[in-house]
């Protein structure tokens, strides 16, 4: 690690009155602690996060009741001031209009395009996803598109993941068990579907990662606990699928379903959670052919890992237990990939999504 500031933004289900978003600030050099900078209240479950790093943001999806007294997503942005560690409240934009039939459009997901100029939110009960205009700034303009799924299967958007160019914009439906191409017209702000990439049914696709060379993607299934991997094709967007393999060690037949991915810097690594078995699985990469071969299984130290984050530098890996209260702070060896506690684990209510980022 270096000596830069190193700050974790944690996400938490939360009512108004309590913690719902809280900064830690993280020491490597210390063998991995955490300490409590600043906690917010005022928003209700604030269970995604973005953190816009360049212009010191950050932006959570909070619920709010519509007219009608039905739940809705909003988006509630903040200033960070890194050198304090502490979040002020800047502005909260209404994030998904009424859709007939479908009286809850909380949100699950939110993220953010690199040139900063749309952020797209997405919503599991609603089944669709809104484009957002990015004002000069740096806070959500107005809705300016929303791509409605539909189908024989109830629709639950969780996520939406930019190619590496960002020329493309997958979603994961995990209700509709597919992964849905979109482009961003960038004349008319909007979402224009081009295809969609079909999972094995009951497979329920959740998030979505590129690798770092470019050539391949992987999606965990929440349903069916597993990860899928593909060839991906950057000149057309197109996903090949090559292999599906099981997140749980052989033998273990109690319940469980699926959340975080994440890559390692190096792409050597991937790594993903199980909710039941409650532990992080651990898989060797082989990018060009799309391969994953299981390495471990690492128990979380709490219930429920809803998320975790692998740290900047790579050196580091904070698990989110919801049900267990704690993030727990694991070494990676760059090397393996294999996790090791460090003994530092933190105290916070029902964390559910962690992002760390250096200032």
């Amino acid at each position: 690690m270096n000596h830069q500031k190193l700050l974790l933004f944690i996400g938490s289900y939360a009512t108004a009155s309590e913690s719902g978003v809280k900064v830690f600030e993280f020491d490597g050099e210390a063998g991995g602690t955490l300490t409590l900078k600043d906690s917010v209240t005022g928003i209700v479950n604030p269970t995604f996060l973005h953190v816009d790093a360049r212009g010191h943001k950050l932006h959570a999806i909070g619920e709010r009741l519509n007219e009608e007294g039905g739940k809705e997503a909003e988006i509630v942005s903040y200033a960070v001031h890194p050198a304090a560690g502490t979040l002020t409240e800047l502005k909260r934009t209404p994030a998904m209009p009424a859709v007939e039939g479908r009286n809850q459009t909380t949100a699950c997901h939110i993220n953010q395009d690199k040139a900063h100029e749309y952020m797209i939110v997405c919503s599991y009960h609603g089944g669709m996803a809104g484009l957002f205009t990015m004002g000069e700034d740096g806070l959500p303009e107005r809705l300016a598109d929303t791509a409605v799924h539909s189908g024989e299967a109830k629709p639950h958007l969780h996520s939406a993941i930019f190619s590496p160019d960002e020329r493309f914009l997958f979603m994961c439906d995990l209700g509709l068990d597919l992964i849905r191409t979109y482009r961003i017209n960038k004349e008319n702000n909007q979402l224009e579907a081009l295809r969609d990439t079909r999972l094995h049914p009951g497979a329920g696709p959740r998030h979505f990662v590129f690798h770092p060379d470019g050539q391949s993607a992987y999606v965990i299934n929440e349903l069916d606990s597993s990860v899928t991997s593909f060839r991906y094709d950057s000149g057309t967007g197109d996903l090949e699928t090559v292999a599906t393999v099981s997140t749980l060690p052989e033998g273990y037949t109690g319940e469980n379903s699926c959340a975080e991915i994440a890559l390692s810097e190096d792409g050597r690594f991937l790594y993903g959670s199980n909710r039941g078995h409650d532990s992080i699985v651990v898989y060797a990469v082989e990018s060009a052919a799309a391969v994953l071969t299981p390495v471990e299984y690492v128990e979380t130290r709490g219930g429920h890992p809803r998320h975790f984050a692998l740290l900047p530098g790579g050196e580091f890996l904070i698990a989110a237990n919801r049900d267990g209260n704690n993030l727990v702070v694991f070494h990676v060896d760059r090397e393996s990939g294999r996790l090791t506690f460090t003994g530092n684990e933190a105290e916070t209510g029902k964390p559910v999504c962690v992002k760390p980022v250096v200032f």
